[in-house]
């Protein structure tokens, strides 16, 4: 037998009387799925998923541990012991599967993202001093509650020892309430919680001791902490790495991540998105590690095994978080493990159904797997009653999860693409600026078409003819979709063209080109970003009050960044109204005013899509069909697979 592939990956390790089996760690994140801030089926469903995957470590998402600390509506709370019952049972499903367990416990500070009932929560901080990205202004805790938060962390440590948790993970990342105290920018009291950095770490050594004295010696306690905040204001490098080296005799591991909840630029780093470099904190890591005697994690953006066994051969760190790559393909440890790496479906980091889905309030999910999240509905495959014959017309993303699915539960599933090429618009996506990642969507597709079993047959329109000799029992029309030209005046000889058009190299642009962007996705931004990086003079006019306004937060404000570094000029509130010989007529969506845009040599069109679905109306009569995906109504990915997904699963 060869040696492991993975051997430091698969190495356990010992923290407190717990054995990790490996060293893949599902790092704390929210979910949206807590109802009436308890852990309930859909939770335990979605982390027993995990746990069976192979995963060493789950972190559970943050527990609040004061009335204060609700800084979402779906947030976890530990403040009575009416949550013991739930994270117990959590606690037994995951130790059953043999993964350690523990849980965030947490307090917010002035990073109050939304209140229950609408109404503007009163905010605590260290000082008076205002969080940017939600506006907050807070109040400075005096002594009364501040014992009271302490206390509050020590409590809801109790219950969570009680429940059969194996520890609790301090969050003093992202800017969050101990970070407000370390943080002698945020922290400006005149009493012994400021001063030099020792006592701007008694709130957190307060905490800590709490935290040990309500439970016992074999309760895990880690901490959290950004590296660097990446604000002007935020915490640096120099001093979250002081910070650590003060606390670490009282903890049993430190856990790194990068970034701040306090500011659009900081904030990128709680989740983020594909943009930002693979494995970009292992360097941080390493300084951190040689830094310490304790064992170091490490969370930020690592969505393969393999690179998170360079961090750990490279001595950066001693356990790898892979949130994203576990939301994307729970079962990832276990196939690593077991040498079939290239059957890992590899997260893209495209945050959309991810953390997009949070940031609306949903429970998350993943484009790829739309599964995950919804255990209760599709966690176990189930076989078909009876074995259909199912020809699926389209190899995009909607097409091909329709077909790996059906397969999977035992159908006889040809997949027809018109082109030479499986992945439809995917193929067009990657071509984006810092946009290529997304082409992996199309081959884990791919790979799990094959997995399943599916015939494929390239370079084949399916139309009534090739259904009516092939006589499947149904088809999945999954034929995609094709740029939408609107409806606008024009007159004179100004080059008119579509994003496909561009980006195919199918057109030579002028000099001097306009781009409007009606979908506000990252569409128009990337065309723009790469005309200009390409040499043009480019203008981005967008139909909404904001560049990128329908992208998960972290990918918008990413791709703002770059557009500003760029120098791109953003026109918002753009209809398109006209154009002549060089001159782009735009509509100001609120005022109805005209904006005149002059001396333009050409007009990129990125205004949604119209559905490609002649097909259905040849099959009327003939055959029992579905449409799927944007033949049915174009929209994102996201929908497509989930579309595929739930027609596979109802035939």
């Amino acid at each position: 037998m060869s040696p492991h592939a993975f051997p430091l990956l698969f190495e356990p390790l010992a923290l407190r009387g717990r054995r990790l089996k490996n060293r893949i760690m599902s790092s704390g994140h929210d979910t949206s799925m807590p109802t009436d801030n308890r852990v309930n089926e859909q939770l335990i469903a979605y982390h027993r998923a995990r746990a069976e995957g192979g995963v060493g470590l789950i972190v559970l998402q943050v527990a609040g541990v004061h009335d204060s600390a609700r800084y979402t509506a779906h947030v976890l709370m530990a403040t009575d012991d009416s949550c013991i019952d739930g994270y117990r049972q959590l606690a037994e499903t995951c130790h059953a599967e043999g993964t350690v367990v523990l849980s965030q416990i947490f307090h917010p500070g002035r990073e109050i993202m939304e209140s229950a009932d609408g109404l503007l929560a009163v905010a605590y901080s260290a000082s008076s001093v205002p969080n940017e990205r939600f506006r907050v202004m807070p109040r400075a805790l005096d002594q009364r509650m501040i014992d009271d938060i302490v206390a509050g962390y020590g409590a809801a440590a109790r219950r969570l020892h009680q429940a059969g948790i194996d520890g609790v993970e301090v969050v003093a990342s992202h800017g969050y309430l101990p970070a407000q105290f370390i943080n002698p920018r945020v922290n400006r009291r005149t009493d012994d919680y400021n001063g030099d950095l020792d006592q701007r770490l008694r709130f957190l050594r307060e905490i800590i001791a709490a935290v040990r004295a309500a439970t016992n010696e074999q309760f895990i306690i880690g901490l959290r902490i950004s590296a660097d905040e990446r604000d002007p204001e935020g915490l640096r490098e120099d001093e979250s790495l002081a910070a650590v080296q003060l606390l670490q005799s009282q903890l049993d591991y430190v856990h790194i991540v990068a970034g701040t909840s306090a500011s659009l630029g900081g904030a990128i780093h709680i989740v983020p998105p594909m943009a930002i470099a693979a494995a970009y904190l292992a360097k941080e890591a390493a300084t951190f590690k040689a830094s310490l005697s304790i064992p170091l994690f490490v969370t930020g953006r690592i969505n393969q095994p393999q690179e998170a066994e360079l961090i750990l051969a490279r001595g950066q760190a001693d356990v790898c978080g892979m949130t994203r790559a576990l939301i994307c393909d729970p079962q990832m440890p276990n196939k690593t493990d077991a040498g079939r790496v290239e059957d890992v479906r590899a997260c893209i980091a495209c945050n959309q159904a991810c953390i997009g889905r949070f940031h609306k309030g949903l429970p998350i999910s993943c484009i790829q797997h739309p599964e995950s999240g919804r255990e209760l509905q599709f966690g176990q495959i189930r076989a078909a009653t009876a074995r259909k014959r199912i020809l699926v017309a389209g190899g995009g993303p909607a097409g091909m999860k329709a077909a790996a699915v059906a397969a999977q539960r035992g159908h006889e599933v040809t997949l027809y693409e018109a082109s030479g090429q499986l992945g439809g618009q995917v193929l067009l996506a990657q071509l984006l600026p810092r946009r290529s990642e997304f082409g992996g969507a199309s081959t884990n597709l791919q790979r799990e078409m094959a997995l399943a079993g599916v015939r494929v047959v390239r370079n084949t329109r399916v139309d009534r003819a090739l259904v009516e000799r092939e006589q499947p029992d149904m088809v999945i029309i999954a034929t995609g979709a094709e740029p939408y030209w609107p409806a606008f005046e024009r007159g004179g000889e100004l080059q008119v063209v579509d994003a496909w058009q561009v980006l195919r190299d199918e057109v030579q642009l002028g000099r001097s080109v306009v781009v409007v962007d009606w979908r506000c996705d990252w569409i128009g931004p990337g065309i723009a970003e790469r005309l200009v990086r390409a040499g043009h003079q480019v203008q981005l006019a967008v139909n909404g009050t904001h560049c990128g306004e329908n992208l998960p937060l972290y990918v918008r404000d990413q791709l703002a960044g770059e557009l500003h570094r760029l120098g791109i000029p953003i026109i918002p509130y753009a209809r398109l109204y006209g154009c002549d010989d060089t001159t782009v007529y735009l509509q100001h969506t609120a005022s109805a005013e005209p904006m005149l845009l002059e001396n333009i040599d050409s007009l990129v069109l990125c205004q949604g899509h119209q559905p490609v679905d002649t097909l259905g109306a040849q099959l009327e009569g003939l055959v029992d069909f579905k449409r799927i995906g944007d033949c049915l109504a174009p929209r994102t990915a996201e929908e497509a697979i989930y579309e595929g997904l739930k027609v596979a699963w109802e035939i």
